[in-house]
């Protein structure tokens, strides 16, 4: 079984979270974007083992009704060209359920515009802190989210 890491970003101590987007991409609704091309992004992200999603009815079935959805917690990164570049589904707990960044948009920092949008609507909410969990062999999460400011709390 693969080791999961409890990560953990203090946002008390920050000042408002600078939510800058990187050159080419810009913040959508959920609604500007079809479930099931986030369902789509989400599974071929999670294809390297790093998890698994379920097939798509199942998958939107659980998400909304889960007591913890809300639609304004879904964070959606668009290309210029309109193509859909990333996601960060967050429930209302203050807990990043899933970041996905499309392959062909990694490395620009769509995943660091998405977590640093999530920190600040957390922050207007009064979090004191906001958590994720990723699999402990998945170097380049690791980096990224370590790289904002997050660090290793216990499960």
């Amino acid at each position: 079984m693969t080791e999961v890491i409890r990560l953990r970003r203090h946002l008390a101590a920050l000042d408002a979270v600078d939510t800058h987007w990187p050159s080419g991409f810009r913040p959508a609704p959920l609604s500007a974007v079809e479930p099931a091309a986030l369902h789509l992004l989400l599974d071929s992200s999670y294809r390297n083992g790093f998890g698994a999603v379920p097939p798509f009815a199942q998958w939107w079935l659980a998400v909304t009704a889960d007591a913890e959805f809300d639609p304004d917690l879904v964070f959606i990164a668009l290309a210029d060209t309109g193509a859909l570049a990333g996601m960060a589904l967050c429930w209302s707990s203050a807990f990043i359920k899933d970041l996905a960044v499309a392959e062909d948009h990694r490395g620009k920092g769509v995943g660091a515009a998405l977590l640093r949008s999530a920190f600040a609507a957390f922050q207007r909410h009064g979090a004191s802190h906001v958590d994720l969990k990723v699999m402990a062999g998945n170097a380049a999460a690791l980096r990224l989210y370590q790289s904002l400011g997050m660090t290793e709390v216990p499960l």
